[in-house]
Parts: structure tokens; C-alpha cells; sequence
């Protein structure tokens, strides 16, 4: 079994914590796993990317060109960025919530999110779209958009071992006085994309 999840995201949104989370899960269920991240020059508003490989038969930490199974978009142009490294036929949900880039060159086109959004619609139909940022500020912070995007996952039926496994970790890695806030929003996030996608 070979299974591989790519997270994109910006500085400050929790990609390395979504990404540790799905690891421990993922060895929890008994998997062999390799993870490896990429950070842009800016701590706070760069790109990040966590490479999550589950699996027997994995060489190397970065997932290659067009093998990804699942892309986990924390924000829309960073998810469009790491499209490259999606298989044909995998999976791709995306969190709806733009974060602007904090500079940019002279003469560069204004961030265009609805127009992001509208491409990778119309050419990946299967896609789940939703504001998790905003479904986990309903919840009590946007700050669990990264653990909403994980119970979406789940909700999707899209990750490689059971879900409980996955609340299992949640449990036992996210710290007691935050584990309330980010439950409620990986459940509201679960119900969300069931509704979307009729699972």
C-alpha cells in the first residue's frame, strides 16, 4: 500500500501540525511513514508544503510529480501552486479562505481567489470546496482551520486508515485547553463535506 498527502498552505496556518497529525495517525494504524516539509523565506505568510507518504514501498521524503493521492489546499493559490504534484485521479480539497501575499512585484496582477477558485473547479470536478477558516471560527477560533480541513478529510472518506484513529491522535496531540475547540471544528467540518459530497 502506497498513499500520499500533500498540505499547502501559507506561514501561521498549522501545515506542519496538520501534517504530524496525519503521520501519527497514519503509524497509529500501523503504516510505514515519511514526511519532509518545504518553507518559503517568510516564516509567517511564505509557502509551506508537508510531504505525508504512507506505505511499504517509499523512496524518498518528497512526494515526485504526479503522485500525490490527496491534496489538502489550506489556502486557494497555494493550493493551485502544488496542483504539479497531483495524480490523475486524486483527490483535492481546498479551504476557500484567501490570504492575500503581504508584497508583490511591481506590475504583478492583483490576487484573484474567486478566479482561483473558478479554475480549479471547472477542471477538477470532484473537488471540496469550503471556508474552514471561517467554519472554525464559528467554533471558537480560526486559528483549528487546519484540524477542520483533517475532520473534512475524514468526513470525505479520502485518508488511508479509520477516522478514529485519526480523533485518536487529536486527542492525545493537541493540547487539553485547545482539544475542545479544534474537536468541535474537525465534527462541523466532517458534517460539512458529508453534506457536500453525499458520503
Amino acid at each position: 500500500m502506497k498513499y500520499d498527502i500533500l498540505i499547502a498552505g501559507v506561514g501561521g496556518q498549522g501545515v506542519v501540525l496538520a501534517s504530524r497529525l496525519l503521520a501519527l495517525a497514519a503509524i497509529k494504524a500501523g503504516f510505514h511513514v515519511s514526511t519532509a516539509e518545504t518553507i518559503g523565506m517568510s516564516q509567517r505568510g511564505g509557502s509551506v508544503s508537508s510531504h505525508v507518504r504512507i506505505g511499504d514501498e517509499i523512496f524518498g521524503s518528497l512526494i515526485p510529480v504526479g503522485q500525490a493521492d490527496l491534496l489538502l489546499g489550506l489556502e486557494p493559490a497555494e493550493t493551485l501552486r502544488n496542483l504539479p504534484f497531483l495524480r490523475n485521479g486524486g483527490k483535492v480539497l481546498v479551504n476557500t479562505h484567501a490570504i492575500p501575499p503581504a508584497s508583490k512585484p511591481p506590475g504583478s496582477p492583483e490576487y484573484d481567489p474567486v478566479a482561483l477558485l473558478s479554475f480549479l473547479s471547472a477542471y477538477y470536478p470532484d473537488i471540496f470546496c469550503s471556508d474552514f477558516t471561517e467554519l472554525a471560527e464559528q467554533e471558537g477560533t480560526h486559528r483549528a482551520a487546519n484540524v477542520a480541513m483533517l475532520g473534512a478529510a475524514a468526513g470525505a472518506q479520502v485518508l488511508p486508515f479509520p477516522e478514529e484513529t485519526l480523533k485518536a491522535i487529536l486527542n492525545t496531540e493537541i493540547p487539553e485547553k485547545y482539544r475542545a475547540v479544534n474537536k468541535a471544528a474537525f465534527e462541523h467540518a466532517k458534517k460539512c463535506i458529508r453534506l457536500i459530497s453525499g458520503t
